[in-house]
């Protein structure tokens, strides 16, 4: 059944992690999983040195700069009993936040997720929703 606006933000924000697609000039969608928070309108992600990487210049980011448009996708799966799955996609789109904003925004990160607790971040990539949608089996 279709979740309404309010539930879907509900357990978006809720879910402890996501899968963000952006749109690469060649092979199309790149999608990968991450850490964010939402608040209000906004969705963030953070760029951190915790997870091993090659390097921070991040192949997301480059999409991300030639085309603004993203999708976050969080889900919940249950093997076992179907009855409890759901998804719920955010449509975002990349903006450019104040400083006092995305100050807040990694504030946030930091309390959602405990290895981002002292953490400094490369960058926090952030959003505006421009649309939502979701599904659930119950």
């Amino acid at each position: 059944m279709q979740l309404s606006e309010t539930e879907a933000r509900r357990r978006a924000t809720g879910s402890d992690h996501g899968v963000l697609s952006t749109l690469h000039p060649e092979r199309g969608v790149d999608a990968v999983p991450v850490c964010f928070v939402i608040d209000g309108d906004l969705v963030a992600v953070g760029v951190d040195r915790i997870k091993p990487k090659a390097s921070t210049d991040l192949q997301r980011t480059r999409n991300l700069e030639a085309d603004p448009r993203g999708s976050l996708l969080c889900e919940h799966w249950n093997r076992a009993d179907w009855s409890r799955l759901w998804w719920v996609r955010l449509s975002v789109l990349r903006s450019a936040e104040e400083s006092a904003t995305v100050a807040r925004l990694a504030a946030l990160l930091r309390a959602k997720y405990p290895q981002y607790a002292a953490a400094e971040f490369d960058a926090v990539l952030t959003f505006r929703i421009v649309a939502v949608s979701g599904w659930s089996a119950s």
